[in-house]
């Protein structure tokens, strides 16, 4: 009864309430804990049918690149050369001695393949993109031109190719280009230097400090891994050894290997080490009260060229796609700022956020938004859909017919979230 109480009183706060914990969540499933290292999880639902005569004409969308290695060549050879260190002096335990074996496979895996994408991440975006074909057929038909645009990132432009290679098999008629140029980053990947001071502000680097303090513990691990507690305290950074480890672990599903680390945590450290994550996470891209509630604008220019194009697009009367690849430092921030479900609301308490907002939800590996608009012949009224990781979404928008939405109002509503950006300081 209690339980009920205080969901009740959580939604009155916030509008928004899991149904189930977090601790229930991971503890059902641990792979969650990855969080932006999720491997992109197959989807199991249905689209809504099309209202009477609707049918789809235009994508358009913004894609994670998928699975990949770590990109830091300190994420894997800082614990190869602690334990490894530990192992030479004969003071480290079996469990340390398996866990360095496997960060030793791991490293040399890894080796001169730092961010690039991996063999799970190209199968990703070609399910994606098969899916998108099967789900909206007309929008593919005939010779549709398809228009795909990356960051001048490898793993992107990887991503982008196995999509487009993947329409292309399905259609051989199609008319695809694809592009990977600093002329796009701008809107791709841009980078807000007046936003940026805002995750500097004292109310951030206080909250940082504090979740570092509160969710990393260290000790058991380290007494595990370790069988002198002397080298520990002279040779090891116990915090970076666990955060570094568990990286690696969560990672894991990138490959296509029965190798995992995930046992060396427990339950409680799995959760501890995901709601720090999560709300960096949340201090990063989302409406934090720590930040201004700004952040999510760093992806206004991206907003306003998906506007942009589709007005551009729906004028000419064709039938075709806009694709668009970059990474999860984008598109946490979009799907804030276009406030689908709850993830552009504000929450003040960050020990209970996790209750609220959960970012794994919103950019595991090949993570996407799409746009799907549908016009009916002898009708200029045109309507739209969105899809966060190929599942409906709600938009900040009033519909008569839910989960599709009168673009006319839609670009309304984000016109002017874009003039709010447009005549504040943070423009940039």
């Amino acid at each position: 009864m209690k339980r009920i109480f205080f969901l009740w009183i959580y939604t009155l706060v916030t509008g928004f309430v899991y149904s189930q914990t977090i601790e229930q969540v991971i503890t059902e499933n641990r792979s969650l804990t990855a969080n932006n290292y999720q491997a992109y999880p197959e989807p199991t639902w249905q689209q809504s049918p099309a209202p009477r005569g609707y049918v789809p004409f235009y994508i358009s969308t913004y894609n994670r690149h998928g699975s990949r290695f770590l990109i830091n060549p300190k994420d894997y050879t800082y614990p190869q050369q602690v334990l490894g260190k530990a192992d030479s002096a004969n003071v480290l335990t079996s469990v340390g001695k398996q866990t360095l074996d496997i960060v030793n496979r791991m490293n040399a895996m890894a080796e001169k393949r730092l961010g690039e994408l991996t063999p799970a991440g190209a199968r990703q975006h070609r399910g994606i993109a098969r899916r998108m074909y099967h789900n909206f057929p007309e929008v593919f038909a005939d010779s549709a031109g398809i228009d795909a645009r990356s960051t001048i990132v490898i793993r992107c432009i990887l991503s982008m190719m196995n999509e487009c290679m993947e329409l292309q098999g399905l259609n051989p008629a199609l008319r695809i280009s694809t592009d990977a140029s600093l002329h796009d980053m701008p809107y791709l990947n841009r980078d807000n230097a007046k936003l940026n001071e805002l995750s500097h502000l004292p109310e951030a680097e206080a909250t940082r400090r504090y979740i570092a303090q509160k969710y990393v513990h260290p000790q058991r691990l380290m007494a595990a891994l370790f069988s002198d507690s002397l080298f520990v305290k002279q040779h090891v950074e116990p915090a970076r050894l666990m955060n570094n480890l568990f990286d690696i672990a969560c990672n894991m599903q990138s490959h296509d290997t029965d190798m995992e680390l995930y046992s060396l945590f427990t339950t409680r450290e799995c959760i501890d080490l995901w709601s720090k994550n999560n709300i960096s996470w949340y201090l990063y891209g989302g409406a934090a009260p720590q930040t201004k509630g700004w952040m999510p604008y760093k992806e206004a220019e991206l907003l306003r060229n998906i506007l942009r194009t589709a007005d551009e697009f729906l004028a000419t009367g064709r039938h075709g796609a806009t694709l668009r690849f970059g990474h999860e430092s984008c598109l946490l921030p979009l799907v804030a700022l276009l406030e689908l479900e709850h993830y552009g609301r504000t929450y003040t308490d960050m020990d209970s956020l996790a209750e609220h907002w959960r970012s794994f939800e919103v950019f595991p590996m090949a993570s996407n938004v799409q746009f799907v608009f549908y016009r009916k012949p002898g009708s200029d009224d045109i309507l739209v859909k969105v899809l966060l990781n190929e599942k409906e979404r709600h938009m900040p928008v009033s519909t008569d017919m839910y989960p599709y939405y009168h673009w006319k109002d839609v670009k309304q509503y984000y016109d002017v979230k874009l003039r709010k950006y447009d005549e504040s300081e943070y423009k940039n």
